[in-house]
């Protein structure tokens, strides 16, 4: 399940010319983690095995705190907690790179541990906010993720609908009791197929209530919907197993 925005993916970026990457390349670039209450450095193509930190922002999927520095970064950690990632990582490092102008240095603004154990290098900027430089660097990054094994993207936005949806579905994120049995109803509900969320909610015991708990098992993957276009009525519902694609 991968986060499908309107990301600016620079696998053959134009600006790849402008980096110095002839042989030994990665022993020669190298990145900067904060480890414990220092920094160490690695060359790129030994970083893939360094030990990382936690952040401040917490994320249900994590159980912990991680770091933001904008609303764009915080939606993407709203994002990650919604593909349930084992980790994510904030300015995990710096990395320390060659170009045809001399030298630069560039901080991803995360990576993320899949549930898998994968790696995805993200760089978080609004579209109209990416310069010559900026792409440089994503350039860079790009080159030592792969060179790490890991997945780059640079997220630049998101489509309109998105943000209404996931911050619907995460105010039921947290644990929620169910006294009632309601949840039992609605996987019910849908077990014959896909019905609107309407109909799915009207059709238990006490539908008010049950659209909270509607919403809490869409966020936990025990209900299917697109999110595709915008969360409503007439959504459909159907049962886990399908996942949802964030777009």
């Amino acid at each position: 399940m991968r986060p499908a925005g309107a990301g600016l993916h620079v696998r053959r970026s134009p600006f790849r010319g402008w980096l110095r990457l002839g042989n030994g390349w990665t022993r020669r670039w190298s990145g900067t983690w904060l480890v414990g209450e220092g920094q160490v450095t690695w060359p790129v193509r030994d970083m893939a095995g360094a030990p990382h930190r936690p952040g401040l922002q917490y994320m249900v999927s994590t159980g912990r705190h991680h770091g933001f520095e904008s609303l764009e970064e915080q939606r993407l950690l709203l994002v990650l907690d919604f593909l349930r990632v084992a980790e994510a990582l904030p300015q995990p490092f710096a990395l320390d790179f060659e170009h045809v102008h001399g030298r630069a240095r560039h901080t991803p603004d995360f990576l993320a541990v899949l549930p898998n154990g994968d790696r995805w290098l993200f760089d978080v900027r609004p579209q109209g906010l990416v310069e010559d430089a900026d792409a440089v660097k994503f350039a860079a990054a790009r080159e030592a993720a792969e060179a790490c094994g890991w997945a780059y993207t640079v997220v630049t936005g998101w489509r309109r609908h998105v943000w209404s949806v996931l911050e619907h579905l995460s105010s039921q994120r947290r644990p929620l009791a169910d006294r009632l049995g309601l949840e039992p109803q609605l996987q019910a509900a849908v077990r014959g197929g896909p019905r609107p969320f309407g109909e799915v909610v009207e059709s238990t015991s006490l539908p008010v209530v049950a659209r909270a708990h509607a919403t809490h098992l869409l966020w936990h993957r025990r209900l299917g919907v697109d999110l595709g276009s915008p969360l409503g009525d007439g959504s459909l519902l159907w049962p886990s197993g399908e996942p949802a694609e964030v777009r």
